[in-house]
């Protein structure tokens, strides 16, 4: 089966959204020790803290057994193989980084599920004593999926075209 340079692209870039996000996380926990050092202060607006997210997107739905931890990994598994496909056969470019973007992401924190029981969180943004919520790589990468999916479907099917050989 040859791909499309679209889906080519995007296996490609969901690959290395899933790298550097394991890589960081690696680092965090392992050299870097972030465990021990607690908050660590980057920039004024930004600190290194750990935080082990046992649910979803935003902490939500929290799961504390192993059966709901690996509900949520089976979750995962099930997204990013449809994601996948959906990636294969897709012709549209914002669509189909939009979707690598995604995929890279959803596998990078289901790996962590896996490994750790947890997804690995540890980017906090802040203003002053406003903070938002932990996040890691994989989390900016979805968002920005998500964002890439919109766009697309708000500008149309005009980029489909240009996709096509």
């Amino acid at each position: 089966m040859t791909l499309a340079p679209p889906a080519r692209t995007a296996l490609w870039l969901a690959a290395a959204i899933f790298g550097v996000d394991q890589a960081i996380k690696i680092w965090a926990l392992f050299v870097f020790d972030l465990a021990d050092k607690g908050r660590v202060a980057v920039g004024p607006v930004f600190d290194l803290v750990l935080i082990w997210n046992r649910g979803i997107s935003y902490g939500l739905f929290q799961q504390d057994t192993e059966l709901g931890r690996w509900a949520l990994v089976a979750i995962h598994v099930v997204a990013s193989i449809a994601i996948t496909f959906w990636i294969v056969r897709e012709r549209e470019r914002f669509t189909a980084l939009g979707l690598a973007l995604i995929l890279g992401g959803a596998v990078g924190n289901g790996l962590d599920r896996i490994l750790y029981g947890a997804v690995v969180d540890y980017a906090l943004l802040h203003w002053g004593a406003v903070t938002w919520y932990v996040f890691n790589l994989a989390d900016a990468a979805i968002v920005a999926g998500v964002v890439l999916l919109l766009y697309g479907a708000l500008r149309g099917a005009t980029g489909a075209s240009e996709a096509q050989p």
